[in-house]
């Protein structure tokens, strides 16, 4: 049960550790939602994740150490990941994304749908829960790094950047 030799032990991190990478990779991959709008589908795929790669972290060795080993290394590099994307930048755009502008001054910008994997039911939905129902109403509909779609209504309070931010450029 507690019965855990040195090499093991680095085994068990580094596996852990290149785990951690590979899912967060997928993950990032897989687009931005937000929890509240997974599907039973996305779910179902975490889960399944979790329990395939259990065996690839820790291998043959079923320790209560190794598994409390796997655990706080997963919470160690998920802490260090967290606290380093606030000093890099581009560390933040590769684990988090950046903003995806959808549609700009009424119109939808059907390459960054796309590419987001949204459909126009979707923004249409997400228009109506802020109250626009006309997309000629919208100034901007932003895809946030959260999965939440922001919109900003035409005639809306709008703030001066002095430096373009680079996910409003219409492409």
């Amino acid at each position: 049960m507690f019965n855990l030799d040195l090499r093991s032990a680095l085994g068990i991190i580094a596996r852990t550790l290149v785990i951690y990478l590979v899912i967060l990779a997928g993950l990032r991959l897989s687009g931005k939602r937000e929890i509240g709008q997974m599907t039973v589908f996305d779910l179902v795929v975490l889960l399944l994740i979790a329990n395939a790669v259990q065996n690839a972290m820790v291998g043959p060795d079923t320790s209560l150490l190794g598994g409390i080993l796997a655990a706080l290394v997963l919470l160690g590099v998920n802490a260090a990941v967290a606290r380093l994307r606030l000093t890099s930048p581009g560390l933040r755009r590769l684990v988090e994304g950046s903003p995806t502008l959808l549609v700009l001054h009424g119109e939808v910008v059907l390459e960054h749908m796309r590419r987001e994997g949204i459909d126009q039911e979707s923004l249409l939905a997400a228009l109506r829960e802020h109250g626009v129902s006309d997309i000629n109403e919208v100034e901007m509909a932003v895809l946030e790094i959260d999965g939440s779609i922001s919109v900003v209504p035409a005639g809306g309070i709008t703030t001066r950047v002095k430096k373009p931010l680079k996910f409003l450029r219409h492409q």
